[in-house]
């Protein structure tokens, strides 16, 4: 696919998004980043793809903010990989950012899909 293509067809995510789509993820279990990436596509149906120049810096403020925690394991293939856990705080955030992301998505459906005397 060409270049210009693929940019055309990128879902650019909302600022803060990611963060939430992270702490989603982590919320299954302990995650490498490569893993929170490929869950993050399959579970999009291959839509959204996470790119490691915003996967990692989102990591690191996830966990300077408390609300990750992370550890070197080995991997399944025997590479050594650093995971990623949520933490009772980030299980907090989590509930916070998915009530204002149901706030964004009824807010937008409403301008998107107009009730019929509001149009």
């Amino acid at each position: 696919m060409p270049k210009k293509e693929r940019y055309q067809n990128r879902i650019e995510l909302l600022q803060g998004t990611l963060d939430m789509l992270i702490l989603q993820t982590l919320q299954w279990g302990p995650q490498h980043g490569y893993g929170i990436s490929q869950s993050i596509q399959g579970r999009s149906r291959e839509i959204l793809q996470v790119e490691t120049g915003s996967l990692y810096p989102a990591l690191h403020r996830l966990e300077k903010q408390g609300w990750v925690t992370s550890h070197w394991k080995q991997t399944e293939s025997h590479q050594r990989a650093k995971y990623y856990r949520l933490t009772p705080a980030g299980k907090r955030q989590l509930l916070s950012e998915q009530a204002r992301w149901a706030q964004i998505v009824t807010a937008i459906a409403g301008i998107m899909n107009p009730a019929p005397d509001e149009g």
